[in-house]
């Protein structure tokens, strides 16, 4: 019986000679001046000519996760901003 569940191999896009399989090796991207490298990322790789294609659900996970704003609460409500209009100020006495 086959298992529709696993990932089933396709042609390679680039080469059409070789096979898209699933496999897991090291991401690599920059996130400003930092190289972060992410082992056991899941990607298709061809058979033929070595064309690496990332899983895009991986992907958007790895971007929610690098996201600066991960972790923080999100509020759906407007604070009040502080004025930036100068207050009225009474005049300074002579001296």
């Amino acid at each position: 019986m086959k298992d529709t569940l696993l990932p089933q191999p396709f042609p390679c896009t680039e080469c059409q000679a070789g096979v898209m399989r699933p496999r897991y090796l090291t991401y690599f991207t920059w996130l400003n001046d930092e190289l972060i490298t992410v082992p056991n990322f899941p990607a298709w790789v061809c058979d033929v000519c070595g064309r690496r294609e990332y899983d895009q659900r991986a992907i958007s996970w790895l971007t929610m996760l690098l996201n600066p704003n991960t972790g923080r609460p999100t509020d759906s409500r407007q604070r009040p901003r502080p004025s930036t209009q100068k207050q009225d100020t009474p005049p300074s006495a002579p001296k």
